[in-house]
Formats: C-alpha cells, sequence, structure tokens
C-alpha cells in the first residue's frame, strides 16, 4: 500500500479545493516494516485491522472530491458522501461507517448539532471536525458534541488520514494550530472542575455533619421521652387500682391531663424540627421582627446589617420562639424581652435579653438538657418540661451554628444564638 502525504489548499477563485501529493514521512508506520526513507514517524500511526469505512459531510463538492481521493489513496473505504447534517443523518445508519468526517460551518443543521446528534443516536462512532477555523469556542463545541479529533482543512494530508484512524479505534486527534489553546481551555476547565468537587465535598462533609446531629437529636429525645411516659404511665396505672375513695383521685387525673398536654406540645415542635425542610436565604431581622409580633412585651433591635442567612425558616421561628418565650416566662410580667440582631465578622449574632432573676453558674448548662429545669418540680413557677432551651440548641447545631448562654446575673440572662454566614 503506497500512501501520499497531501496537503489540502481551498481555491479560493475556483470556489473548490486542490491537493499535492509527495511520500509521507510516516508511511513505515502504515506500510510495516518497509522503510521508504522518509525515517521514523513522529507520531505512530495505528494499523487497522480492516479497512476502516468513513463517511465524509461536507456542504462545498470540491472539497468532498479532494477528501475522497485522499481517503482513497489512503485505503480508506468511504462508505458515504453527504452534503448536509440531514443527509448526514439519514446516511449513517444505512452505511455503518466507522468514522464521519465531519465539515463544522454548513447551513441549516452545522456540524456541532449534527455531531451531537450522530452520537446519540450512534455513541460508537468516531468523528473528525474538519474546519477552516482555529477558533477555540467552536473546538470546544465540537469536542463537548462527541468528536473525537479536530483537523484544520489546510493540514498536511497524513494529518487527516491519521485522526481518521485514530478516531477509527477509539482515539483522538487535534491539529498542533489548535491543540495549546485546547490545552489551555481543558486546563481552565479541569480546575474549575476540581474546585467544584472540593465544594462539593464541602457540602457533603457538612450535610453528614448536620444529619448526626439530627441523629443525635431523634435518639436523645427517644430516649428521653421515657420518663414522662414511665411517669404519666404509673399514674394512670394506679387511678385504674384505685377505688372511689381514692382521695387524690382528681388531683392525679388532672396531673396526667396536664403532662399529657405538655407531651404532646414537645411532639408538635419536635414534628416541625425533623419537617423543617431545606434552607432558604432568610431575613433574619425580618423572621425577629415575626416572632416578636404577638408579644407587646418584646422589642426587637436591628442596626445595620444586611441580616441574611441560609437556614431553615421553620426552625428559625422555632429557636426565636424558644428563646422569647423563655424570656417571658422568667422575667416579671411588666419588663420587655429585647431580641438584639448583629453582624459579626463570621456569623450573625441574635441576642435575646430578659428580665429574669438569673442562673446559677452550676446549672448554665444542665438547663440546656432534655426536660431539664433548675426549678424543683414541689416548688416549681414556671410550668413546662423543660424542653424548650434543648430544642432551640439542637435545632440551631443542625443547621451549622449554636445556642449558649452568654450571661447571667440578678438583673437578667443573655441567650445568644449565632448563625453563619456563607460569604
Amino acid at each position: 500500500m503506497w500512501l501520499a502525504l497531501c496537503r489540502l489548499e481551498s481555491d479560493q477563485e475556483g470556489g473548490g479545493v486542490r491537493y499535492t501529493s509527495r511520500p509521507s514521512v510516516t508511511e513505515t508506520s502504515l506500510m510495516g516494516p518497509h522503510d521508504h526513507g522518509g525515517g521514523a514517524s513522529a507520531q505512530t500511526t495505528p494499523i487497522p485491522s480492516r479497512r476502516v469505512r468513513v463517511v465524509v459531510v461536507d456542504d462545498n463538492a470540491g472539497f468532498r472530491e479532494s477528501l475522497l481521493a485522499l481517503l482513497d489513496a489512503g485505503d480508506l473505504d468511504v462508505v458515504g458522501e453527504a452534503r448536509s447534517g440531514p443527509e448526514a443523518l439519514e446516511l449513517v445508519p444505512t452505511v455503518d461507517p466507522d468514522v464521519v468526517l465531519m465539515d463544522v460551518r454548513m447551513p441549516d443543521m452545522d456540524g456541532i448539532q449534527t455531531t451531537r446528534r450522530l452520537k446519540q443516536l450512534h455513541p460508537g462512532i468516531g468523528i473528525v471536525a474538519l474546519s477552516g477555523h482555529e477558533d477555540q469556542h467552536i473546538v470546544r463545541e465540537m469536542l463537548v458534541a462527541g468528536a473525537s479529533g479536530y483537523v484544520l482543512k489546510d493540514s498536511d494530508g497524513d494529518d487527516i488520514l491519521n485522526a481518521v484512524l485514530h478516531a477509527a479505534q477509539g482515539g483522538g486527534v487535534l491539529s498542533p494550530e489548535v491543540t495549546p489553546s485546547v490545552i489551555e481551555e481543558l486546563t481552565e476547565a479541569l480546575e474549575r472542575e476540581r474546585r467544584r468537587t472540593r465544594e462539593l465535598e464541602q457540602a457533603h462533609a457538612a450535610l453528614v455533619e448536620r444529619a448526626a446531629r439530627r441523629h443525635e437529636l431523634v435518639a436523645r429525645l427517644s430516649h428521653e421521652l421515657r420518663t414522662p411516659v414511665t411517669v404519666i404511665l404509673g399514674m394512670a396505672q394506679t387511678l385504674a387500682k384505685a377505688d372511689d375513695t381514692f382521695a387524690q383521685r382528681q388531683e392525679l387525673a388532672d396531673r396526667i391531663v396536664e403532662r399529657s398536654e405538655a407531651l404532646a406540645r414537645l411532639v408538635e415542635r419536635f414534628e416541625l424540627t425533623i419537617d423543617a425542610g431545606m434552607a432558604e436565604k432568610v431575613d433574619v431581622a425580618a423572621l425577629a421582627e415575626e416572632v416578636a409580633s404577638p408579644y407587646p412585651r418584646v422589642r426587637v433591635i436591628a442596626d445595620g446589617g444586611p441580616f441574611t442567612a441560609t437556614l431553615s425558616p421553620v426552625l428559625g421561628r422555632r429557636i426565636l420562639g424558644e428563646l422569647v418565650t423563655n424570656g417571658l416566662e422568667f422575667s416579671p410580667p411588666d419588663a420587655a424581652v429585647t431580641v438584639q440582631v448583629a453582624r459579626g465578622r463570621a456569623e450573625l449574632e441574635v441576642r435575646v435579653v430578659d428580665a429574669g432573676p438569673g442562673i446559677d453558674a452550676d446549672d448554665r448548662e444542665r438547663i440546656f438538657g432534655f426536660l431539664e429545669q433548675v426549678e424543683d418540680l414541689n416548688v416549681r413557677v414556671h410550668q413546662g418540661l423543660g424542653f424548650g432551651l434543648s430544642l432551640a440548641r439542637g435545632a440551631a447545631r443542625s443547621m451549622g451554628g449554636d445556642v449558649v448562654l452568654e450571661s447571667s446575673g440578678p438583673e437578667g440572662s443573655t441567650f445568644l444564638w449565632t448563625i453563619d454566614i456563607e460569604e
């Protein structure tokens, strides 16, 4: 087999193309051990096990004829030619080519659209783009559409043949004129993808951590619920065994109702926490105003801003509701409760300041435990199960923040809710 090195050149005046031939410097890689004086090839050309079947798609009849002559000289089997993208889509399934030589710029349906459609219908086919332009955008679009290689129309003939042979075996070749820009583009794309991957990994880690915290919340609540349920069950069993003369019958029944209603409220609040939904952009100052609006004693101070953060509005309302309710319960009836919204360096800070009697140092962490209250049951002035602060802290931590007791004394206490800000 004799292979000519052809250089295709556009005939600007005649509208066609011409090619000239000379012995190929790469013919040894196609012809086996025979040496025709060209020396070793700079790039090894694949040796096909059979003749490669090729379809030529180009709207320029003269250029198609030149390509047919080149492919025939390279011992490739041209099984069809098409003048347009739609013709190519009809032709390819009938002739089953290994490779399609695809012109990029064609009327009606260009090479990018045709390539994309062909790869969808025939994923295994190789497509080599042919273009008279080195436009980086076009190169990228053709490669993204599924082209195996990209060769300029004025490339040497053996470059075109080499690209076809590589495409037939699943490889790809780019013309040297476009390779540097494509490499630069792909390098930038790879770096963008790496950054995106790192961001996704960080987001995944954050989701795993938040899921673990929510799981812990569920597990702890399940464990701690057994205590009040056991108490209620015990009182109910006592009533069931007692006769009509039992002196504390009505008092015990009232306590069962009271504790059951409190448990029902706990379950309702817990359901809100579990079903909080996806996070969204929330104006925390506006959320504080919303929560405070039913209470004349509560005022909101929010100077500066912006106070936007990504969080669940359902959980945000629950956290503020628990902190505000706690402040109102432990403050004198005529005292105000203040909600202060401020912006820190990397987080929003929401403080709820009450006028309560203060909390002893030994109890400042215990108040965040499930079913905990500082007051003893037999002398309790403020009713409730004591889960509000614990629920507020758990909800805040599930969103990457926290609720802490910042300060406390005879003049009152300040609870701080911190919210992460994603810059």
